[in-house]
């Protein structure tokens, strides 16, 4: 029968989020209730608070999670109720054009849970990333749910679910990073640090890193970046070629998704680089770049969904790294918080003294 557990919903257009009972309906098929144990405060959750994403109110927040399956619905196979996994928002469908050419991190037609979640009076929920996990429990497409070591702490490794997995994934799966490549990355918050992780761990001889800020340089040098730039104060581009001998990073990832730090993204690779956008511009942004020049300079220019991860090849490949000591996922957890501190976190997410706050429940 269908669960009433507290979770946070966001009202309206940049109104507080407040913490409200939430009904979650028995799984039906092809979907999963997961009790969550953790789940990271994204930015992009800001955007759907701020009505960025679209105005489909109230939203349950919420989106890079983990946790333990409690339940599944018929015809659900791949999980079972006691599995630890952690969630991803493209479950993929494994028959669309992209899955049949054998590229299901590009999948099309990526599905949720079909039923939705409500309050007490019926309204229903959007979900965030159709997962809604700012919640002691959450309905998701059962496809959702990728089985890790459950060992690993949950706060750690619910940031794989989002942010984390889409820096790495920028730079090993989007800019195919190689041994002794050079790679700058512009903007060092969650994502952009990695990116630099990611960065290192394919073997980049040099990693960049350029922000305003330098608290953030600071943390993406304990990253793994050799390099650092405030772009504040320096001319990042000139200081990107000085550094790689007058020519250019090889791979250039925009963390920011803003027009003017991608055209310093794009004149700071090397010719024939790589630029990678992981970075979300807004719906109103506007890019200029002339058309000579991109066909002059030559390259890719990239932009990367999710880290153009694969959930089922990915999350447990990282976990095991970490288990290992190779990559340190537990450095982007900046503090632990309840559901009633979201709307703190918010705050401190502005402030730009965190990496991540992570509701742990």
């Amino acid at each position: 029968m269908a669960q009433q557990v507290r979770g946070v919903v966001a009202p309206g257009k940049n109104e507080p989020v407040r913490v409200e009972t939430v009904i979650v309906p028995d799984p039906g098929p092809g979907e999963a209730v997961v009790r969550v144990q953790a789940c990271g405060v994204c930015h992009t959750d800001l955007h759907y608070k701020q009505g960025g994403i679209n105005d489909d109110f109230p939203f349950l927040l919420g989106h890079e999670a983990a946790g333990v399956v409690e339940s599944v619905g018929p015809d659900v196979t791949d999980v079972a109720p006691g599995d630890f996994v952690i969630l991803n928002w493209r479950a993929v469908c494994g028959k669309c054009r992209a899955c049949r050419r054998g590229r299901p991190w590009y999948c099309f037609d990526t599905h949720n849970a079909t039923q939705k979640m409500t309050l007490e009076d019926g309204t229903e929920l959007s979900a965030a990333l159709g997962i809604g996990a700012f919640a002691e429990k959450t309905l998701v497409a059962a496809g959702q749910c990728t089985k890790v070591d459950p060992s690993v702490a949950p706060a750690v490794a619910g940031l794989l679910g989002c942010g984390v997995m889409a820096g790495i994934g920028a730079a090993i799966n989007t800019g195919q990073v190689g041994r002794g490549d050079t790679v700058a990355v512009i903007g060092c918050g969650g994502v952009g640090d990695a990116a630099v992780v990611g960065s290192r761990l394919a073997g980049a001889a040099r990693v960049i890193a350029v922000d305003i800020d330098d608290r953030k340089l600071e943390t993406a040098r304990s990253m793994g970046a050799t390099h650092t730039v405030n772009s504040r104060t320096t001319d990042p581009v000139e200081a990107i070629r000085e550094l790689t001998g007058g020519f250019g990073a090889d791979v250039v990832i925009e963390a920011v998704g803003r027009p003017e730090t991608y055209r310093q993204a794009f004149y700071a690779r090397d010719l024939a680089g790589t630029v990678v956008l992981v970075g979300v511009p807004t719906p109103e942004m506007k890019l200029e770049l002339p058309l000579l020049d991109v066909f002059g300079r030559g390259g890719a220019l990239k932009s990367s969904w999710y880290g153009d991860c694969l959930p089922s090849r990915d999350f447990p490949m990282l976990i095991d790294l970490h288990q290992q000591g190779r990559i340190d996922l537990g450095a982007f957890v900046t503090e632990t918080i309840g559901l009633d501190d979201v709307e703190k976190a918010f705050a401190r997410m502005h402030e730009g003294d965190v990496l991540r706050s992570v509701v742990v429940l």
